[in-house]
């Protein structure tokens, strides 16, 4: 038998972890295995709800993994089609929890909706048990000002508050992608950056400005600057871009894959009168992040 915990799970964040512990150490207790059933693609994507606007705080493999690194022994992702859409929240738990996978305990988080008529947490549970298993509905957690939500995360990192949502999150908001070239601007003043182009199109980018940051290549860490923006002081039109300097670091990494996490928002971006002005400026944020990530 399986104790599961169903949703989208957008961010993973500390709020979805209170719901992940209680359902690990529930099928410890019972002595069943543990399972997250979750979405993919999102469903505003599918029912285009404002999907334009849409941007999502994990990928589906990341969220994966995070699922993993908190215990949980399965993870079931279920496509979401026009056709799953119009189940209610009772027969998606038959045919869906019960028949295919088996869940004989139901673990629901506090504002959690499920099915056509979005039914709330509080019947979620009423259903489950209707249903014929069990169900245990788990309470929210607050920081100081808001309840934690993907929503409140999601502002966080949009206004430059990533410090506040990495808390929130419980690790550093990451971007994935592939180095590719750029206009070559930064290497004519010793300021080599690798521009990245995401694997996931629809990962938020947060606010403009420059941030401390970790980065990985080929296995390897790095401190790093990385910069988030329009580039106003070489106006190249590239429209917006997300590019790292990788602190004591000078190789080609053309078409390697890139990990950005970012740690500590520096400053907005801004336009200089000149490149030697840029220069200057780059190498004191270079120096603030030696600071902040020593």
């Amino acid at each position: 038998m399986v104790v599961a915990a169903t949703g989208f799970f957008d961010g993973v964040h500390l709020g979805h972890a209170k719901v992940i512990e209680h359902l690990c150490a529930t099928a410890k207790a019972k002595g069943c295995k543990s399972a997250v059933i979750t979405f993919w693609p999102h469903p505003r994507s599918i029912l285009r709800q404002d999907a334009g606007k849409l941007r999502l705080l994990n990928s589906l493999e990341e969220k994966q993994q995070l699922f993993k690194n908190l215990g949980v022994d399965d993870v079931h992702v279920v496509e979401f089609t026009r056709e799953l859409s119009k189940m209610t929240a009772e027969q998606f738990i038959r045919s869906w929890l019960i028949e295919r996978f088996g869940v004989s305990t139901l673990i629901v988080g506090y504002d959690h909706t499920l099915g056509c008529k979005k039914t709330g947490s509080e019947d979620i549970v009423k259903i489950a048990q209707k249903c014929g298993i069990e169900a245990e509905r788990v309470g929210a957690i607050s920081d100081s000002y808001n309840t934690i939500s993907s929503t409140y995360i999601r502002n966080l990192i949009e206004t430059g508050g990533i410090e506040r949502a990495n808390a929130l999150l419980g690790y550093e908001y990451t971007l994935k992608g592939v180095v590719v070239p750029g206009c070559g601007k930064g290497r004519q003043i010793g300021f080599r950056t690798a521009n990245m182009s995401l694997y996931d199109p629809l990962k938020l980018i947060p606010y403009n400005g420059v941030y401390a940051v970790r980065a990985t290549v080929e296995g390897q860490s790095y401190k790093g600057v990385c910069n988030i923006g329009f580039r106003p002081t070489t106006e190249d039109g590239r429209g917006l871009t997300v590019e790292t300097h990788l602190l004591d670091f000078d190789d080609d990494i053309y078409g390697l894959d890139l990990t950005v996490r970012f740690v500590e928002f520096i400053r907005d971006e801004q336009r200089f009168n000149s490149m030697e002005l840029l220069r200057e400026q780059l190498l004191n944020d270079a120096d603030e992040a030696r600071k902040i990530l020593k």
